[in-house]
């Protein structure tokens, strides 16, 4: 005979894990600092300006 299983705990339990993926993705997403997000924006901009720098007309 199988396990036992009680249906509300297991939906609740599954909502949760599901709950848990959405908050760690956000959290990867939206949890960068300040500044390290200034940072590397301001890399970004640097490394454009050098490229453009070496443009030949």
């Amino acid at each position: 005979m199988g396990e036992i299983v009680n249906l509300r705990r297991a939906r609740k339990a599954k909502a949760r894990d599901e709950k848990e993926k959405t908050a760690k993705t956000n959290r990867t997403l939206h949890g960068t600092p300040k500044r390290l997000r200034d940072l590397a924006k301001t890399q970004s901009e640097k490394s454009a300006r050098d490229l453009d720098a070496h443009k030949k007309d």
